[in-house]
């Protein structure tokens, strides 16, 4: 919510006046200096948004205040320069209204579009959440890596690298709701005050790694613009591409990563395929360079790929994960339910990789059971097992 500054006005007094925590207001206006408040100039407010009302015989702007559930010092600030003495009967003004409840409800048929649309609803409501272009997919979406929480700590979480897991972005989309949702109303999240985590993790996350791939399953070879023959090609002209795991090029961005490549080369199929394909060489396709990089570029102590299906934590690799993995793996398991495995054969994966060549903490989670793509009515019920992970990587 815009606001506009009087005379006097700081962070601080917004704070009391909003009741938002001082340092989401500092983050909402990352180019504004408290002491530097130039009067007349905007600033966001997060967890609110405007309402627009009309003046009746008799209005006034206290009486405004108390049926709207705000302040008269509120209503000033997002309406500049009304006086309550200058009302008119019919003239329109707004209102602050404070969000309390999800704004993200619909994880059905989760398209990029819908994500984008999302994202755009999420970043004007609440500011603080930060958007940064990673990079493009084969078709030139954007791939947009989420950004929340101010610490020392980076933690990184990424679904859809398989398009068919598609259920895998609104998961995380639905958290990053629920996180901020909490921040801006003091609600704790299964008895946690989150406001500590926000300044102690900076949690990174790239809901969609394959918008392209996910847009071909949910929308069939239509979304696949110039590609659109040779994914029915690819998938032997069968116009249902429940099955497609890969990109919009027929390769499986999970069997892209310099680790162990060359086994998964040799036993995978080795020409496009609507799964399981590495590619010709590691790392060729955007999407999986994207993630390398932003990889490279930050300084992730944790990794979690999200996948479906199966209910397991996939937490080591050839022995090189570091001992807290177990730790962290225990820890997953307990609040999801979810069994952790440490070993499988498999190589190429982003978690390989990870651990392979960082050290660190580096996991795939199998959420849900059943074939994929898993049906949206499994949704809630994976939301709530992988509720308690996303939490985890926030306070362990």
């Amino acid at each position: 919510m815009e606001i506009y500054v009087r005379s006097g006005d700081s962070f601080w007094f917004y704070s009391r006046l909003f009741n938002i925590p001082l340092e989401l207001i500092i983050q909402s206006n990352p180019t504004l200096s408290s002491s530097q408040l130039q009067i007349g100039q905007s600033v966001q407010i997060p967890g609110y948004v405007t309402q627009s009302y009309q003046i009746r015989p008799a209005d006034s702007l206290w009486k405004i205040a108390v049926s709207h559930q705000t302040t008269v010092d509120a209503i000033l600030r997002v309406n500049p320069g009304i006086q309550s003495a200058n009302l008119q009967v019919g003239q329109t003004i707004v209102v602050p209204v404070r969000i309390t409840d999800l704004v993200l409800s619909d994880p059905a048929d989760y398209t990029y579009e819908k994500m984008i649309e999302d994202i755009n609803l999420l970043l004007t409501i609440y500011p603080f959440i930060r958007r940064n272009i990673i990079g493009n997919s084969v078709l030139g979406k954007d791939l947009v890596e989420l950004q929340i929480g101010i610490g020392n700590k980076q933690v990184h979480v990424n679904g859809s690298f398989h398009a068919n897991e598609w259920i895998t972005t609104p998961v995380i989309m639905r958290f990053l709701n629920q996180y901020a949702l909490s921040l801006t109303n003091n609600q704790p999240i299964r008895g946690l005050n989150m406001m500590p985590y926000f300044m102690q993790t900076f949690l990174s996350a790239v809901p969609m790694v394959n918008p392209d791939g996910v847009d071909l399953v949910i929308e069939g070879a239509t979304a696949a613009g110039d590609f659109q023959n040779d994914v029915l090609m690819i998938n032997n002209n069968d116009p249902d591409f429940s099955d497609w795991k890969a990109n919009i090029r027929g390769v499986d961005l999970n069997n892209q990563y310099p680790a162990n490549w060359e086994i998964e080369a040799e036993r995978k199929p080795t020409s496009p395929a609507p799964r399981d394909f590495p590619g010709y060489a590691p790392l060729t396709e955007p999407e999986s360079i994207a993630i390398a990089e932003l990889t490279g570029n930050r300084n992730f102590q944790r990794a979690n790929a999200l996948h479906t299906q199966g209910e397991v934590i996939f937490w080591g690799y050839q022995g090189l994960e570091p001992p807290e993995s177990e730790i962290i793996a225990n820890e997953y398991a307990r609040v999801s339910g979810y069994e952790p495995v440490r070993f499988v054969d498999s190589h190429a994966g982003f978690k390989d990789w990870f651990i392979l060549v960082y050290r660190r903490p580096g996991f795939t989670i199998e959420l849900g059971t059943g074939i994929n793509p898993l049906p949206i009515s499994q949704f809630n019920e994976i939301y709530e097992e992988t509720l308690g992970i996303m939490l985890a990587n926030l306070y362990m």
